[in-house]
């Protein structure tokens, strides 16, 4: 048997996709990359207007960073798919695939530390709660690096060893960010059957019904999450070689709905919601009640604001 040009080396075994094709994959992938070229412009759009009137909302660019990414990992895979002997390419189109849809995993933690400060304020002001949610970045960066290095080196060695080693890696990068992707939902459920203060006395944050803000984020961290784990359930079933028919769990419909099209829905949910509005909390909220202080602030510098503007007239039209 011939063996295999390299290095780097094509991949030996099926992954979730198929071999790409270029009458399919390409109209299929050129119709996500308009849908996160439209949702990186709406994104933005929220970012700039609510810049020009100093409402902070970095989330808002986060999104719209997380929508680039996509749109990079689209156009890699577009080249690779029109160039399918650059094993490079294909090398750098499967790390973003894998690793674009994290900001998401950390936007959904983040507003929902926000949910369980407004309602045990107590518990999630707590250094402990934060110092948790710490760890939890870290791991991601640490994992991060680790699959990016797994899936480099699995391309450029053909020792059985070391190729099972790298697969162990990935094997444990899925199975965590599944894990972490899944979180806010325990976190959200306990957080809401746990007795709290009831409304009007809740630490309340942006706008909207709070009831609102949970189907929202419950939404979007389940939609996420089904990605997540559909690859981490796939990826723990047996490798099968190229020599073998593609299964069906591995079919382009798979890859498609599971990689890009929960992450449409959600990013797109996110701006349509109007998470800027529902998310916001104030600037210098610090501690137990500080989200209601600070609106409260908030709302009398306005009302000081007013008044003075109503003071000016009313001395205007005395002269």
């Amino acid at each position: 048997m011939q063996a295999p040009k390299g290095p780097p080396y094509a991949p030996q075994i099926w992954q979730l996709g198929g071999a790409p094709e270029k009458k399919v994959d390409i109209p299929i992938s050129a119709v996500f990359l308009a849908l996160y070229m439209g949702a990186a412009a709406i994104h933005m759009i929220i970012f700039q207007k609510n810049k020009k009137r100093g409402h902070k909302f970095l989330f808002s660019g986060v999104m719209f960073g997380f929508c680039m990414a996509r749109i990079t990992t689209l156009t890699l895979r577009i080249a690779t798919i029109c160039r399918p002997t650059n094993v490079r390419l294909a090398i750098a189109a499967s790390i973003f695939v894998a690793l674009g849809v994290l900001l998401i995993f950390v936007i959904n933690l983040l507003w929902t530390q926000r949910i369980v400060r407004s309602l045990h304020p107590t518990i999630g002001w707590h250094r402990a709660f934060s110092l948790f949610l710490l760890s939890l970045y870290a791991l991601i960066v640490f994992t991060l690096i680790i699959v990016i290095i797994a899936t480099i080196q699995s391309f450029y060695t053909l020792n059985t060893n070391t190729r099972r080693i790298d697969r162990d890696l990935q094997l444990y990068a899925s199975t965590l960010l599944a894990l972490i992707s899944f979180l806010p939902l325990p976190i959200l459920a306990i957080a809401l059957l746990a007795p709290h203060q009831k409304s009007p006395h809740a630490d309340s944050f942006g706008a909207g019904r709070f009831r609102t803000k949970i189907i929202i984020l419950t939404t979007g961290t389940f939609l996420v999450c089904l990605g997540a784990c559909y690859r981490c359930g796939t990826s723990w079933l047996a490798p099968v070689p190229r020599t073998h028919p593609l299964p069906g769990y591995f079919s382009k419909a798979a890859f498609y709905m599971m990689d890009f099209g929960v992450e449409i829905f959600t990013i797109y949910l996110y701006a349509l919601m109007r998470v800027d509005r529902r998310f916001h909390v104030p600037d210098g909220a610090r501690g137990a009640g500080s989200y209601r202080m600070a609106v409260g602030v908030r709302m009398g510098v306005r009302r000081i604001r007013r008044s003075a503007s109503a003071s000016e007239i009313l001395c205007e039209e005395g002269r």
